[in-house]
């Protein structure tokens, strides 16, 4: 039996328990998943004890996933654009691999949902570190543009200039109101669902999308989608997909098998 945890805190509200269960069954994979919640600056002495009583992996969620990346001792490429991990793994030669899974599980659920991406307009709502997490993933399907906009125009360009390349831009949400633009895709990343509140941008550069995604997700259509819906938007979706792919993507990095999402997501759906 091998032993995996998700770190956070708070951590109670966690569905990773019971996805890498059903994932587990699923596979017939051999495992336990628990939550552990260390004091907010107790992140390496909490994974540390937890690698050294016999456990092989980690999820890590906030505040730790800056922690987990100065843990690791090697990342991968899309972690280090990231600058955060999400994903831990202890090695046989008592290293540990740090990855991120967020920007694989979004797109893998964009594609899931037959959202087309490349060659398509996508505009990126938020700069902050859900929306760092997802950029390499995202160009890696070639989009004709991927916009980041932000209420703070410089924060935008910063994250934009992590990876240089002519179809990834920036702006802030004002400049989208000035300019006669449209995208086929528009990804809020900002937090601002989880307040019941929307981001500040004109509702012609929503309401001209065909497809929207909220990475939050709750019992009912986010804000942001309700937003969305309310302006005709016919293609509405929410983040929940994205939660189960990016696990997914994290057992496959542990177990070396890929789960089928479909059954999760239709589970956990019906448990919210």
């Amino acid at each position: 039996m091998d032993h995996y945890a998700v770190f956070g805190n708070p951590i109670s509200q966690s569905k990773s328990p019971l996805i890498h269960t059903l994932f587990a069954a699923q596979t017939e994979q051999a495992l336990d998943y628990i939550r552990i919640e260390p004091p907010v600056n107790g992140f390496e002495a909490a994974i540390s004890h937890f690698f050294s009583q016999g456990g092989s992996g980690a999820n890590v969620t906030a505040p730790f996933k800056i922690a987990a990346f100065e843990f690791a001792n090697e990342r991968s490429t899309r972690a280090t654009i990231a600058g955060a991990v999400n994903t831990l793994q202890l090695r046989k030669d008592g290293s540990v691999f740090g990855d991120n899974t967020d920007g694989p599980g979004l797109v893998k659920d964009l594609l899931r949902l037959a959202i087309p991406l490349n060659n398509k307009r996508i505009l990126i709502l938020g700069a902050g570190g859900a929306a760092r997490g997802v950029l390499q993933p995202l160009m890696e399907q070639k989009p004709a543009t991927l916009m980041i906009a932000n209420r703070t125009p410089s924060k935008a360009a910063q994250l934009a200039s992590i990876i240089q390349h002519a179809n990834l831009q920036s702006c802030g949400f004002d400049d989208l109101q000035c300019n006669d633009a449209s995208f086929d895709l528009i990804i809020n990343s900002t937090s601002a669902s989880l307040s019941a509140e929307l981001p500040a941008v004109s509702s012609d550069i929503i309401a001209a999308a065909s497809f929207v995604y909220d990475m939050s997700y709750a019992d009912r259509a986010t804000v942001f989608m309700q937003h969305a819906s309310n302006l005709g938007v016919k293609h509405v979706y929410d983040g929940l997909g994205m939660l189960v792919g990016q696990a997914a993507e994290s057992f496959y990095v542990w177990r070396g098998v890929r789960p089928s999402v479909d059954p999760v997501i239709h589970k956990l759906r019906e448990a919210l």
